[in-house]
């Protein structure tokens, strides 16, 4: 008889095999965190799409020169808020990509609690969504 073992998301990468957290369940980690990001970017994320994928796409990939799906975190797809204006036509939905085997292969190498790797990515994501840069999203992780 076999049970299915699912470690705690809040805390450190397990040290020993069990079930690895699911599309669902890094999703659920997402909206938790979305409930927890800096008041300064949640304002201006409500229509913003957050999608969990398992990897980057391979035309991503390309486009973006990585050598390996696993070299990518997180995506910001859209037009960043500095490059609209009120006669802007958005021609496709911003997009945040989660994806959801490099997050857990960075979890299980840097023993980081998920819930906050899923969380610095989505901050740094959408800090891209606002324009700003790496240094500007650390910033904002440092006062929050």
């Amino acid at each position: 008889m076999s049970r299915e073992i699912k470690p705690p998301l809040s805390q450190a990468a397990p040290t020993t095999a069990l079930t690895p957290p699911s599309l669902d369940q890094i999703d659920a980690l997402a909206r938790q965190a979305i409930e927890t990001i800096p008041a300064a970017l949640a304002a201006h994320v409500t229509g913003v799409v957050i999608r969990v994928e398992d990897f980057v796409d391979t035309a991503t990939m390309r486009a973006m020169g990585l050598r390996s799906p696993l070299d990518l975190l997180g995506l910001y797809h859209g037009t960043p808020i500095p490059g609209k204006s009120v006669s802007y036509a958005q021609s496709h939905i911003d997009m945040i990509f989660l994806y959801r085997r490099p997050i857990l292969e960075h979890w299980l190498r840097t023993g980081e609690a998920l819930d906050a790797i899923v969380r610095h990515v989505l901050i740094h994501e959408i800090g891209h969504h606002f324009g700003f840069s790496d240094d500007d999203m650390a910033r904002i992780e440092r006062a929050d």
